[in-house]
């Protein structure tokens, strides 16, 4: 037992000092790069702040609206630190419902794809 314990001791060690490194192994072998790795890892966190059920407003902390066709009830935004990260978003007007064209920061969110890559659309 107590070989055990010295033995986990020793490769939780290990595991901590290679893990202090900037550079580690990935499974294929190739050098991970944490500056883009710890940057993605923000951006991702950021997004994860925008549910369900918020408003418009809030998502427009996050992002912006790209350009395309869209609605009062479905647009396409894009991260505005990356305009190529982007996600699908559906709404519930508040207020006048009738004005398809007005997008309102009151607008509920009812859904919010998963963020992925594309490239910019311009109008």
């Amino acid at each position: 037992m107590r070989r055990s314990a010295c033995i986990f001791l020793m490769v939780m060690v290990s595991c901590l000092l290679s893990a202090q490194e900037n550079v580690i192994s990935s499974r294929s072998g190739t050098a991970v790069d944490w500056e883009p790795t710890k940057w993605v890892d923000s951006v991702m966190r950021a997004i994860s702040t925008i549910k369900p059920g918020m408003t418009r407003g809030h998502l427009l902390r996050v992002f912006r609206e790209e350009g395309g066709i869209s609605n009062r009830r479905q647009q396409v935004y894009v991260y505005k630190q990356c305009p190529y990260i982007k996600v699908d978003v559906e709404f519930t007007p508040v207020g006048d419902e009738a004005d398809e064209l007005s997008k309102a920061p009151a607008d509920k969110i009812i859904r919010i794809s998963r963020p992925y890559l594309q490239y910019t659309i311009a109008d």
